[in-house]
C-alpha cells in the first residue's frame, strides 16, 4: 500500500494534524509525518515533494496557517494528489489560510478540506488510495456504516429524552 505524507509547516499545527494520523492509523494506512516549511526550509520541502512518488507515497497532506503556501509548494513539485488543510489562527482566524489553499493556478490543483479539517484530509487520502485497493475501500464502507449507526443511536437517545 502507498504511504501518505503528512506535512505541517510548524509544530504548532500538530494538535490538529494528529487527528489525520489517528484516522490513517484506524484505516491501517502507513504514513510519515514531517515539519517542513515552504518559506523557512524551501529546499527540503521541494526535495521531499519531488521524491515523494519514488519514496512510496501516494498522497500528500499539507497543513499550514496564515500565508499557507505549503500545499501549493508541494503541488508545484509533485504530480501526486495534494490535500491542503488550512489552519485556523492569525489575524484573520484562518480565512487567509483557506483562501491561499484554494486559490491555486490552473494545472496545479490542491484539494482542500475545511479549516482544521485534518480528519477529513485523512479520509480523502484513504478514498484516493482506495481507488486501487479493494480492502481499503471496504474499510471506508464499514466506517460509513459505523457513522450511520452512531447517528441513529444519538437520535434514539434524543427521541427518548424528548418523550419524557
Amino acid at each position: 500500500m502507498k504511504k501518505v505524507a503528512v506535512i505541517m509547516g510548524s509544530d504548532s499545527d500538530w494538535p490538529v494534524v494528529k487527528a489525520a494520523c489517528a484516522q490513517l492509523d484506524a484505516f491501517g494506512i502507513p504514513y510519515e509525518a514531517r515539519i517542513l516549511s515552504a518559506h523557512r526550509t524551501p529546499g527540503a520541502a521541494a526535495e521531499f515533494a519531488k521524491s515523494a512518488r519514488a519514496n512510496g507515497f501516494g498522497v500528500i497532506l499539507c497543513a499550514a496557517g496564515m500565508a499557507a503556501h505549503l500545499a501549493g509548494a508541494f503541488a508545484a513539485n509533485s504530480t501526486l494528489p495534494v490535500v491542503g488543510i488550512p489552519m485556523k489562527g492569525g489575524a484573520m482566524d484562518g480565512l487567509d489560510a483557506l483562501l491561499a489553499t484554494v486559490q491555486m493556478p490552473s494545472g496545479i490543483p490542491v484539494a482542500t478540506v475545511a479549516l482544521n479539517g485534518a480528519k477529513n484530509a485523512a479520509v480523502l487520502a484513504a478514498e484516493i488510495l482506495a481507488v486501487t485497493d479493494e480492502a481499503l475501500a471496504e474499510k471506508l464502507a464499514d466506517a460509513r456504516v459505523d457513522m450511520e449507526k452512531a447517528i441513529a443511536d444519538k437520535d434514539a437517545k434524543l427521541q427518548a429524552e424528548l418523550s419524557k
